[in-house]
């Protein structure tokens, strides 16, 4: 008799572990955050990913009354960095922002260590990228189609400043040389910075590069802008046109950065952290953060986000397959 009591009161217990557990995660769910939140940019510190990682998610944790703590893990064309994410624990403490290459990145790289649609979770759109084709003051095209014309006539000879395969901005280019029909000669950097410097000293014939960082030298005169990589005219070039209107709307490509978690975090936390970063994105201070650095921002609910996130990786899939990008 006491060894049947045994077994039964063992058969209890085992039963009651599920139960457990599943209390201790709901819990944890309900608690969510009470530690520390860390956001990997795979990125250098400094640049336009760290400036959005740091206005959005720093206001989140003010909001929450959480620390929150950014992360600069740069290497592998951003890979390093999105891996360690996609691999991480499904808890909501562990953040991605990043843009295009965390969806073209297992296209172009063998080991790029996550799979887009399966590992990771689109949590919250942080802002749009804005651009800007340039050349140098020397180039004698004064319109897109100017430039295009002289490419058509000397192909591969003209060079374009890349700074960095898969990037948005390679992304952008890719759209506009197949919709021009147009060969240039790609010729790698790793960042924009150099790239820019490159152009400006008249290395390099072409490149398409963040307004931010173009703006004070498009002022100076040091480049020239041929046509904006946006759906409308921005403010501070209001007499440059849309590429759409400078007659190549299929080149028409505004990338930009989402923050992310692991794909398995549970939907409780995945809406917290969305109804959160909506909240920041709406906050006066953040607003004028991302103004400045001409990055507009927009709140998103999670089924719009799923959608956008779907819909540029079926688009930028077609950009790659048919760019001629090698496989890393």
């Amino acid at each position: 008799m006491s060894r049947i009591k045994t077994v039964l009161g063992f058969a209890v217990g085992f039963a009651l572990v599920p139960a457990m557990l599943l209390a201790d995660a709901a819990q944890a769910q309900n608690n969510y955050p009470n530690r520390p939140i860390r956001i990997i940019v795979p990125y250098p510190a400094g640049g336009i990913v760290d400036i959005v990682a740091r206005a959005v998610t720093e206001q989140v944790g003010r909001d929450w009354k959480q620390t929150v703590v950014v992360e600069a893990r740069p290497g592998g064309n951003s890979n390093i960095g999105t891996a360690s994410v996609a691999r991480s624990e499904p808890d909501g403490y562990t953040w991605l922002v990043t843009g295009p290459a965390a969806l073209v990145n297992p296209m172009l790289y063998k080991d790029a260590g996550w799979d887009a649609l399966k590992d990771l979770r689109c949590v919250g759109l942080a802002v749009w990228n804005q651009s800007v084709a340039l050349v140098h003051p020397s180039m004698p095209a004064k319109t897109i189609a100017e430039f295009v014309e002289i490419a058509r006539k000397k192909p591969g000879e003209l060079n374009f400043g890349n700074p960095g395969t898969g990037s948005s901005i390679d992304l952008s280019a890719q759209k506009l040389f197949q919709a021009a029909n147009i060969k240039l000669t790609d010729v790698g950097y790793k960042g924009q910075p150099q790239a820019l410097i490159d152009l400006m000293t008249n290395l390099m014939h072409f490149e398409i590069v963040s307004l931010e960082l173009a703006l004070p030298h498009i002022k100076a005169g040091s480049v020239k802008p041929l046509a904006v990589m946006t759906d409308k005219r921005v403010a501070d070039l209001p007499d440059v046109p849309t590429i759409a209107e400078a007659g190549f709307p299929e080149a028409t490509y505004v990338p930009w950065y989402g923050i992310y978690v692991q794909a398995g975090t549970p939907d409780a936390i995945v809406e917290k952290i969305n109804d959160g970063i909506n909240k920041a994105l709406q906050n006066p201070e953040v607003q004028r953060q991302l103004s400045v650095a001409n990055i507009p921002g927009k709140p998103m609910p999670l089924k719009d986000l799923a959608a956008l996130m779907k819909t540029d990786y079926e688009k930028l899939t077609k950009v790659i397959a048919t760019s001629g990008m090698a496989l890393q």
